[in-house]
């Protein structure tokens, strides 16, 4: 499993304000250049977002579920990347004094990905996991300075 973790400046709520908005997935999840909704309202149970990976003149359209969610502290989600197969993702936000620590675990769980997992596969998603938990802390902080800034 790659699990990997990163200490955000700001509250859990701010976290999971942009967790909440499907349509920014792209601003922080590596790999994607698109995000948008696909079914129902996000992040219910249920709801989904379509993305989009460009890798040079390819492009994969993939599709990702609300399988669990406990606002404002947890989300698990499944990526659906087609012929790829399937990954679990569990987001958990944890509150750490004035800040948010926010847990990232993922494993594959069907197709290809499922049935090549393994512990070099692992150490790739953690480089991933660490440039994604980057970008999700300099979207959420710099949204909540922004926010800060228009009152």
């Amino acid at each position: 499993m790659a699990v990997r973790h990163q200490l955000i400046r700001t509250s859990p709520e701010a976290v999971w304000a942009v967790l909440a908005d499907g349509s920014r997935y792209s601003d922080w999840v590596v790999g994607t250049s698109d995000s948008r909704p696909a079914e129902g309202h996000w992040p219910d149970v249920g709801a989904s977002i379509e993305y989009t990976v460009s890798i040079g003149p390819w492009t994969l359209t993939g599709r990702t579920i609300v399988r669990r969610t406990a606002p404002p502290y947890e989300i698990e989600l499944e990526a659906d990347s087609g012929s790829l197969g399937t990954a679990r993702i569990a987001i958990e936000v944890r509150p750490w004094g004035d800040d948010a620590l926010v847990v990232l675990d993922e494993h594959p769980l069907r197709g290809v990905g499922g049935a090549l997992h393994n512990t070099a596969l692992d150490a790739v998603i953690q480089l991933r996991h660490r440039s994604m938990l980057s970008r999700l802390a300099k979207v959420v902080e710099s949204t909540q300075r922004r926010a800060n800034a228009s009152y």
